[in-house]
């Protein structure tokens, strides 16, 4: 009996002692903890409330048509430049030769009345002529009258060879008018014609203008990648309408780095200044810690860029610590940022001093 107590005895000590030591242990991590914990709060001012970030860019179309052809798959990696999306360029070619042959009709029309104007010049210098010549014969027959009329009165001509006289005078004024007025009319006609001419030119510039419309349809018919980086989830389908200005999908660039956004309580960010080191470590990969620098402080809190502003001078005030985003850029080597994806969850530790 006595054997077994002290069995008893010997295994309760063994307990015992165990549990010290585990307590002890227990109690030195927690110290360690609490040291570290505290060593850390006073060393650095750290958030939770932040996540990686990258630009997202919208894939937009810059035309009208029917999706003929699609290249890509949700989240792959494309090049800048890589075709994405091909659309139906059908309608587009039967437009693009119609305005062809409208814009050769409009320059054809234009020689035909450059030519005309060259026609309607050398008509109206011929005009121009003739009308010296009928002005020298106008003279020479009122020469001719003043001096039949003198011999009229002398009774030195009959008064049938006056009125022929007078008769060839009056042809001559009647020319001499006719001849005037058509040259006016064929300056006329020159302006004119000079008038068109310009209306045609205007009207060749619009086709030109048409065509050139066109011609950039056909070359935004063919959708490229903006810039590096990995595609979205993919929304298009074969044969489906879209507009210009639509968004058929989105693209994460991976030209314009990285960086993170801590959202810091107002308490917090009294020594942060731009670019200030921070270490930041990413919940998707906790054994390693990743290296940046202040970019910029937000001007204003973040309630403040909402929709719907707060407004505490109606109602009850109840005070709420605000947060500022804070921008911090990524300093480590792009191999190491590569693994990195837009979202992830990151803590983020500014030093104090």
């Amino acid at each position: 009996m006595s054997e077994q107590v002290k069995k008893y005895e010997k295994l309760d000590k063994t307990v015992v002692k165990s549990t010290y030591i585990v307590a002890l242990i227990i109690l030195l991590g927690l110290i360690v903890w609490g040291a570290f914990t505290l060593d850390r709060f006073w060393r650095y001012e750290e958030t939770n409330d932040a996540q990686v970030k990258e630009y997202i860019n919208p894939i937009l179309s810059r035309a009208n048509g029917y999706v003929e052809e699609i290249r890509y798959s949700d989240h792959q990696q494309v090049a800048k430049g890589d075709t994405l999306v091909i659309l139906d360029t059908d309608e587009a070619n039967v437009s693009l030769q119609e305005a062809k042959a409208a814009l050769a009709s409009a320059e054809a029309q234009l020689k035909v009345l450059e030519s005309n104007v060259t026609t309607a010049t050398s008509s109206a210098s011929v005009n121009e002529a003739k009308i010296s010549a009928a002005k020298a014969k106008l003279w020479q027959q009122q020469q001719e009258f003043d001096r039949y009329e003198k011999l009229l009165e002398g009774e030195a001509v009959t008064q049938q060879q006056f009125e022929d006289i007078k008769t060839r005078l009056e042809v001559a004024k009647s020319n001499y008018a006719a001849i005037k007025n058509s040259f006016s009319t064929s300056q006329g006609k020159t302006r004119d014609v000079s008038a068109q001419i310009a209306v045609a030119k205007a009207a060749i510039e619009q086709k030109k203008s048409v065509l050139k419309r066109i011609q950039l349809n056909l070359k935004y018919s063919v959708i490229v990648a903006p810039s590096d980086g990995y595609m979205g989830k993919k929304n298009l389908q074969k044969g489906q309408y879209i507009q210009k200005g639509q968004t058929l999908g989105f693209i994460v660039d991976q030209n314009q780095g990285k960086w993170v956004v801590a959202n810091f309580e107002e308490t917090q960010i009294a020594t942060m200044q731009e670019g200030k080191e921070a270490q930041i470590t990413i919940d998707a990969y906790p054994d390693e810690t990743f290296h940046g620098k202040i970019e910029s402080l937000s001007p204003a809190t973040g309630s403040e860029f909402s929709l719907l502003p707060t407004n505490n001078a109606t109602g009850n005030f109840v005070k709420i610590t605000q947060r500022f985003p804070v921008r911090i850029l990524f300093t480590d080597e792009a191999a190491k940022l590569k693994k990195l994806r837009a979202g992830m969850n990151a803590e983020v530790f500014v030093p104090k001093s």
